[in-house]
């Protein structure tokens, strides 16, 4: 016959997150050079006020010239980045890649899977 247990269930469960590393760095910095003839003002890396769980650390705001405040905001969820409008908080898109989700705010720069030799 099962006994019920008194202690609380506790999930050993350590949820996926990526984080925003060097190299996308790097590669905001060479989009949002590529982008400024498209209107790409700046972009910035900060980090999160609060932790949740399978959600990034960090996030990137975009500013483009329509607009005085950030208009996008990339955080990975999981195993994905999360390209929200920052404005009206709206998600626009989850993507497999920190490049596929700056190509999806502005296409200035080919995807590096997409680089062919010539």
């Amino acid at each position: 016959m099962p006994r019920k247990n008194d202690a609380p269930f506790v999930s050993n469960v350590i949820p996926f997150q990526m984080e925003i590393l060097s190299h996308h760095r790097e590669y905001l910095s060479r989009w949002v050079h590529a982008g400024q003839p498209m209107g790409v003002c700046d972009a910035d890396i900060f980090s999160a006020e609060q932790r949740q769980a399978g959600v990034s650390s960090g996030y990137a705001l975009i500013w483009v010239r329509e607009t005085a405040d950030p208009a996008y905001k990339i955080y990975s969820r999981g195993n994905s980045w999360v390209v929200m409008d920052a404005i009206r908080e709206n998600v626009l898109g989850q993507f497999r890649s920190f490049a596929d989700a700056l190509h999806m705010v502005r296409p200035v720069l080919p995807l590096p899977e997409k680089i062919v030799a010539a």
